[in-house]
């Protein structure tokens, strides 16, 4: 449940902050809240970004994948915690700090992670069934 919040801002911060709610079609409350989340989340983990895309913002390592890939690459990775991550930098070319950042932050919102997890995969699984049906059609 939100609860109601004063603040006092620059009009110029304020004016600027209404023209992105706009931009974006949100409610100034809203980027307000988004933007809130995600500035300490980047300075509780810094090397976190935020990205926007097809899917909306998520979390990525700075100059690198988003986290939720990393986290879904180690773990179909065999083998025990640290040998997994090792093989996953050999794989990738990710450094070893850049994956475990991704694993803190992880560990940290797991509930974010495994949804953004799991929506690709549906959404990967949408995608083969949609090719499947399309040779179904075209080899008639």
């Amino acid at each position: 449940m939100a609860n109601p919040t004063s603040f006092r801002l620059p009009a110029e911060l304020l004016s600027r902050t209404a023209e992105e709610a706009a931009r974006e079609g949100v409610s100034v409350t809203s980027l307000v809240s988004s933007l809130l989340d995600e500035g300490l989340k980047i300075r509780r983990f810094p090397g976190v970004v935020f990205r926007d895309g097809p899917t909306g913002r998520r979390a990525a390592v700075s100059g690198g994948p988003d986290v939720w890939e990393i986290v879904r690459a180690i773990r179909l990775t065999d083998g025990d915690g640290e040998a997994r991550i090792r093989y996953v930098a050999d794989d990738t070319g990710i450094s070893i700090h850049l994956l475990h950042l991704a694993i803190d932050y992880a560990s940290a919102y797991p509930d974010e992670i495994d949804a953004r997890i799991d929506s690709n995969e549906r959404a990967a699984e949408r995608v083969r069934r949609m090719v499947e049906e399309r040779e179904r059609l075209l080899s008639r």
